[in-house]
């Protein structure tokens, strides 16, 4: 098929980066490696060859050949024998694409392949838990059969075997399922969307779908996507230290290094590249191919907890050496057969493993897996799990402005040309084409005409904004004023500066223009005269200074960005841009409307005790008028002047200064990335969990610096998303609370666990010790004991990890950092359910059989069903540490009611069908009434002892303090 794209494309496109064209006067010794930005493509009509081959490509790049390259006439033949265009990009007709993908490869990795089943079946008996009890079940049943035979000796034996094969099932499954979830998270957070040229048209495609010959647009925070050549552009500096640590930023340009690596970073600067390699078929790409997608991170709540396993544990064993010494002491271990001494060694190991609280990482693991879950839904992407706790603990929010707490859709509706406000068409026409030239030339956005009236505005919002304002308003046709003119040098947008400028002249001048765009202020101070409406250049007085500045405060009263434009003539430095003596050409007021709902969001955060703090650059004027529009500022912080400060003075101020003050400040304007990095480091020095949001490349060290990163938008700039710890993808601040809100309930959920389980092993751990001592058997056998851990552990985590967020938790005051794990309330809840467990099961144990006249087997039995049942409705307990209505809600949570039903359905059958396996007896209908009504009264006294009020400060405290005191 012939590659040409038809005329009209040509004809209806305005030049996307035309701004950049590269004028042979810039370097006049490599003219012939210039590239040709108006050619077409190349008339080869055999429709399937190209005039490289792969391996030259790839060997291209990979080895930086420059030679190789100038034998294919420089990045202008190599272009042309990737059959595309700088200007045009590929010709997207009939099968184009496939036939690069065919010929060249997609733009995919091959990574490991996902974990099966079978994996983690493996891992599970890997456990030294699995492993001792593998150990118990040998004993047993090595025992049993030498007592009993094989036909009778093999249950106990064969019951432990059975149980642990269903505890090993259930924990492969969940883990299994988890990996799953992480395996289609990382497929998302890798599907980025990239800026390229096609058809003549800028358009957004998937990272995926990017080809050989394509035409890719960079700018600063963008990953590179694939391995190219530089082709057009300015001030292009690439971070390649993830492939080569080096940490330089390395310069692109035409007349030096023209290669660029896939997975690099644009660290300043913007342009265009033709790709040469994707895939695999990239050095990246390698890199990637043995990439690991584990995603085992050992989180800070994990680490607490494992203190938490391994302190119960060592307990444990104590009670285990205890009771085997005190049986050694009685002589009750002593058996001919040795049956005795090993279910008694049996027994203990049993409750040894069973009583350690291992289910605690696995509560950690599901309640953050589950809430990662359901996070996406809300539009929260999770790159690593300790944010979800962190979040939990976040005391301070610091937010940017423009797309968090705004809608990002920006227009312009004031503009002013001098000091008068007006339109565009009284405006005399000397000065329209100046702000043509300024616009136009002066931008990282590009215009496409899609029809005779209509236009497609591509760039940032501000950006978009202003083209718009221009073409409509001032009539300004960008492709005729890019024509006339030739780029000679760019100043990049600059954060800390807040402006960007170019030098150009006209085709076949001899004049060198500057023009400047950016924060009013800056470009005013700038300024030593301005034109008025009518075109006549004037002086720059007092008055009028103080006039622009009333314009540029009146605009920003209403919560305006205000941008100025400024030009000059006499720039005689080709290398340099001149900052002063210019004349100022007008001022565009844009606005930026905030978003729905942001209002009640800040409230809400602010309601459950997390500060917010507005960090924007914008000037002080619309910094202030757009807090309080959000609610951030109130109508007292209004009335003074402490509460919002620019980042100048906040930088300026002292040390000791700055930590007295950042508390109270709730608003910085006009910040840098070094001002919003040093407040961030003086609220963590306070001792606070700070979260901080932003976008773009400039924010990576704050966001880095911060306890939890968030990073707005999957449209954000790869810096800051790999600088960040989640990503915000509706870029809206009421995601944020959300995730203040999913924090706080992983969190939540994780005390609801450990209340519940550690409410069940030191019931467990007492009965057994006293009854081991007292009479040399324990009530609970090994398969029971199971039973139990599966209602601990795995089905516990399960109903109790998994809660949704509730409002309720919005109103409680932030954790902190260094709040306890195991609050006064969980202590009261969990001690008083054990108490009564402990007390009523020591009943059955020592006068069962004279209560209810029945055998020992059926005594046993009952203090089986009744424990197992106790901690069934004490599930219902644990889903509320402090509001008696443990039921609210109940409906909703379908995973919580269908657990509960398997532990009775399960507990029915151990005890009414595996009589033999499981040691129990058939009980009749008054006994299962009376095993549920002792179960039940778990209900009142938990909503009893909730009515006790705790002390705030933590019970362990006073041992500390009495230890000091002593």
């Amino acid at each position: 098929m012939g590659s040409n794209v038809p005329d009209h494309a040509e004809e209806t496109v305005v030049g996307v980066e035309v701004l950049l064209e590269l004028p042979k006067t810039l370097n006049p010794n490599q003219t012939k490696h210039a590239i040709d930005l108006d050619g077409h493509h190349q008339d080869d009509q055999d429709g399937d060859q190209f005039k490289i081959d792969t391996e030259t490509l790839n060997e291209l790049v990979k080895n930086k050949n420059q030679e190789k390259l100038e034998s294919f006439g420089g990045p202008n033949g190599l272009v042309s024998a990737l059959k595309t265009n700088t200007r045009l990009g590929i010709n997207e007709e009939a099968d184009e694409i496939q036939r690069r993908r065919s010929k060249f490869g997609s733009n995919t990795y091959t990574r490991q392949p996902s974990k099966s089943l079978f994996y983690f079946v493996v891992e599970a008996f890997k456990d030294l838990k699995i492993l001792i009890l593998l150990g118990c079940a040998t004993l047993s049943l090595g025992f049993g059969i030498k007592e009993h035979g094989v036909k009778e000796g093999w249950y106990d034996g064969g019951s432990i075997f059975v149980a642990v094969l269903l505890v090993v099932a259930v924990s492969a499954v969940s883990n299994f399922r988890q990996n799953r979830q992480f395996d289609k998270l990382s497929e998302v957070s890798s599907n980025i969307w990239k800026d390229v040229v096609r058809n003549g048209r800028p358009q957004e495609i998937s990272i995926s779908d990017i080809v050989v010959g394509d035409i890719v647009c960079l700018k600063i925070g963008d990953q590179v996507p694939a391995d190219g050549v530089f082709v057009e552009g300015h001030s292009l500096h690439v971070d390649e230290s993830r492939m080569t640590g080096e940490s330089d930023h390395v310069e692109v340009s035409l007349t030096g290094n023209i290669f660029l690596f896939s997975g690099t970073k644009i660290a300043d600067g913007f342009g265009k590249m033709a790709v040469t390699s994707v895939g695999m078929n990239t050095a990246w790409g390698q890199m990637m191919s043995h990439k690991s997608r584990d995603k085992n991170e050992q989180t800070p709540l994990h680490s607490r907890l494992d203190k938490l396993t391994s302190s119960i544990s060592k307990a444990n064993l104590l009670v285990a050496f205890l009771v085997l010494v005190v049986r050694n002491f009685t002589g009750s271990t002593e058996d001919e057969s040795g049956e005795t001494v090993a279910k008694m060694v049996a027994a203990m190991v049993t409750i040894i493993v069973v009583v350690t609280p291992e289910g605690l990482p696995l509560a950690v693991t599901l309640a953050l897996a589950s809430s990662m879950k359901m996070m996406m839904k809300d539009q929260v992407m999770v790159w690593k799990l300790s944010a979800c706790e962190r979040m939990g603990s976040a005391t301070v929010i610091c937010t940017d402005k423009t797309g968090t707490l705004t809608l990002n859709q920006m227009k312009v509706t004031d503009f002013w040309f001098g000091i008068e406000s007006g339109k565009g068409s009284s405006v005399s026409q000397k000065v329209v084409e100046l702000f043509h030239q300024g616009v136009a030339m002066n931008t990282t956005g590009s215009v496409f005409k899609s029809g005779r009236t209509e236009y497609e505005f591509s760039g940032s919002p501000t950006e978009k904004a202003i083209l718009s304002w221009a073409v409509e308003e001032l009539k300004m046709d960008m492709e005729e004023v890019t024509e006339e003119h030739n780029v000679v040098h760019v100043e990049a947008f600059n954060s800390e500066k807040k402006r960007s400028g170019v030098l150009m002249k006209k085709k076949n001048g001899e004049v060198n223009v500057v023009h400047w765009k950016g924060a009013a202020e800056k470009i005013l101070a700038m300024c030593s005269t301005f034109y008025d409406g009518s075109g006549v250049v004037r002086e720059i007085k007092e008055d009028d200074m103080i006039q622009f500045e009333k314009i540029i405060q009146s605009m920003a009263a209403k919560s305006l960005r205000c941008i100025a434009f400024a030009y000059s003539e006499d720039n005689e430095d080709v290398k340099k841009l001149k900052e002063e003596k210019l004349s100022l050409l007008g001022i565009v007021g844009i606005k930026d409307p905030c978003r729905p709902g942001v209002k009640k969001a800040v409230e809400d955060c602010q309601f459950a005790g997390v500060n917010i703090k507005m960090i924007t650059g914008d000037n002080i004027f619309t910094a202030r008028a757009t807090a309080v529009e959000c609610g951030i500022l109130t109508p007292e912080d209004e009335m003074t002047s402490e509460p919002v400060v620019e980042g100048e003075e906040f930088r300026n101020y002292s040390q000791e200064e700055r930590l007295a003050k950042v508390e109270r400040i709730k608003v910085m304007a006009r910040s840098s990335p070094s001002d919003r990095l040093l407040m961030v480091k003086c609220l963590k020095e306070l001792g606070h969990v700070v979260a901080v949001t932003g976008d773009g490349t400039n924010d990576a060290p704050a966001l880095k610096e911060a306890d939890i990163g968030l990073s707005m938008g999957i449209q954000g700039t790869e810096v800051a998303k790999e600088s960040s710890d989640i990503v915000i993808l509706d870029h809206n601040f009421a995601s944020v609370a959300t995730v203040l809100k999913w924090g706080r309930c992983v969190y939540n959920n994780i005390q609801k666990f450990i209340q519940f389980q550690l409410t069940v092993n030191v019931a467990a751990l007492v009965i057994n010790f006293v009854a081991a001592v007292s009479a040399g058997q324990v009530p609970l056998t090994a398969v029971q004991l199971l039973r139990v851990n599966l209602i601990m552990d795995t089905l516990g985590a399960l109903a109790l990890a998994t809660e949704k967020p509730t409002n309720d938790l919005m109103k409680k005051r932030p954790i902190g950092r260094v709040a306890p794990l195991i609050t006064n309330i969980m202590w009261r809840n969990l001690l008083a359910q054990a108490l009564y467990q402990i007390s009523v099961l020591l009943v059955l144990q020592f006068r069962g059989r004279s209560i209810f006249d029945v055998t020992e087997k059926v005594k046993n039995t009952l203090i089986f069903n009744t424990f197992v049942l106790c901690q069934v409705f004490n599930e219902f307990n644990a889903r509320s540490l402090e509001k008696k209505n443990v039921f609210k809600g109940l409906h909703k949570n379908r995973l919580f009611i269908g657990i509960i039903v398997v532990n009775v359905v399960l507990q029915v059958v151990m005890v009414e069908f595996l009589k033999r396996s499981a040691d129990t007896e058939r009980l009749n209908w008054g006994q299962w009434g009376v095993c549920i009504a002792i179960a039940a009264a778990s209900w009142p006294i938990g909503w009893l002892v909730k009515s006790v009020p705790v002390p705030e400060r933590h019970f362990f405290s006073y041992l500390k303090f009495m230890r000091v005191e002593s």
